[in-house]
Parts: structure tokens; sequence; C-alpha cells
């Protein structure tokens, strides 16, 4: 299934608000969201995961405590959405040479679009690596080293970001379509479905058609 990356954007958006997350938190995830499906990898469905665990979650208890490294989260599971808005903040660190570390942190992909944000503040190729994977970013194009095919992962991970003084060569730019995952998108539909007003007598009256009359 295919759409376009306006459309993953919106759903996307509209999904996150559906949840409680903050219209500037949900921009992001969305914008999250489609950076990862512009490289054709799964945004939609670790998004969909991610607002499906976080669900009536207390946003202080999946945040980042401190900005002290390692990060971590008091309900000891920290979200990837959470923590790549606190990794923008703290772009400049990586600038500088510091490691920025993180534990506990699910759906890690999640993560690197926002060190693409944070490679383009500091005019420098990022990195960010868990397990065996490494992916880095120019904030444009991507590498990544997936040697046991587990960048999906959902599962909780120790995360290491920073900065590279230039791009793996082989590194691919990004295309105009995302090719989603069917069951996260009908995860995001449900979700998006909460923002949407109820219907009512009046409202019925007042959208389209001929309403309680038609006098043509």
């Amino acid at each position: 299934m295919t759409h376009s990356l306006n459309e993953i954007e919106a759903q996307s958006r509209k999904a996150a608000r559906g949840t409680g997350l903050s219209w500037g938190m949900a921009e992001e995830a969305a914008k999250a969201t489609r950076w990862l499906e512009s490289h054709q990898l799964p945004g939609v469905r670790l998004l969909a995961e991610v607002l499906t665990r976080n669900d009536g979650v207390a946003h202080a208890d999946i945040a980042p405590q401190t900005l002290d490294a390692p990060w971590t989260a008091r309900s000891g599971v920290l979200c990837p959405l959470a923590s790549g808005a606190a990794l923008n903040d703290c772009a400049d660190r990586l600038a500088t040479g510091h490691h920025i570390e993180m534990e506990d942190v699910t759906s890690p992909l999640l993560i690197v679009p926002f060190a693409a944000w944070a490679a383009l503040h500091i005019c420098s190729p990022v990195r960010v690596q868990w397990r065996d994977i490494r992916i880095e970013t120019d904030g444009y194009r991507i590498w990544v080293n997936d040697p046991k095919a587990q960048v999906g992962l959902a599962s909780k991970v120790a995360l290491t970001c920073s900065r590279v003084s230039e791009m793996n060569e082989n590194a691919s730019l990004p295309e105009l379509r995302g090719r989603v995952c069917p069951t996260g998108w009908d995860i995001l539909g449900t979700f998006a479905h909460r923002t949407y007003a109820p219907d009512t007598p009046e409202s019925r009256r007042l959208g389209a058609g001929a309403g309680v009359s038609d006098n043509d």
C-alpha cells in the first residue's frame, strides 16, 4: 500500500492528536513518520506501535527525566518521540563532540528523523546506533547498516547519537511516496477518528446534502 508523503503526514498528525499529544508534538511525530517513509523505512508501523503503547500514559512518565547521560524515563521506558524532541534541543552538544546516550528507548528508528534535523542544525552528519545497527544521516540522505535486519524493532534498547565527520558514500536520497504497513495505517485511522466531532442532528442539518428538506 503506497500513499503520498502529504497523506502520511496528515494521517500521522491526526492520530497523534487523537492520543492526546500536544499540537507541537503531534506535528513533530507526523514529520518524523513522513521522513522515515520517504526513505522506505517503517515509520507508520512504528508510530502506530508507539501511540498504542503510550495511549493514556502521562508524558512525564515516558520523557527523559534529565538531559544528563544516560537519558532515562521515570517509568523505565523512554518514548522515542519525547526523546527525539529533547535531542533536537540538545543538538549543539553533538556539534562539540559529545555523545547523547539513551537507555531503554522503544522503537529506536523513530529517533532517526530527529537526529536528521539535528544534523541540519549543526551542519554535520550524525550517527545513531543501537545493537548492531548503525544509521548515518546529513538531514537529507541516509545510510543504514542493518546486518540482522532489526532496524524496525519496537523493543527497548540502549541508543547512542553522535556526530561523524562525513557520510557513507552509499547514502540514499528520499523518495516521493511511502509504502506503508496496512495494519499500522488502520491503527492510525482509529486514533485519528477520535479527533472528529461527534455527529449531531444540528451538524447533519448544516452539513452536505439536502438535510431535512429538499426544495428543488
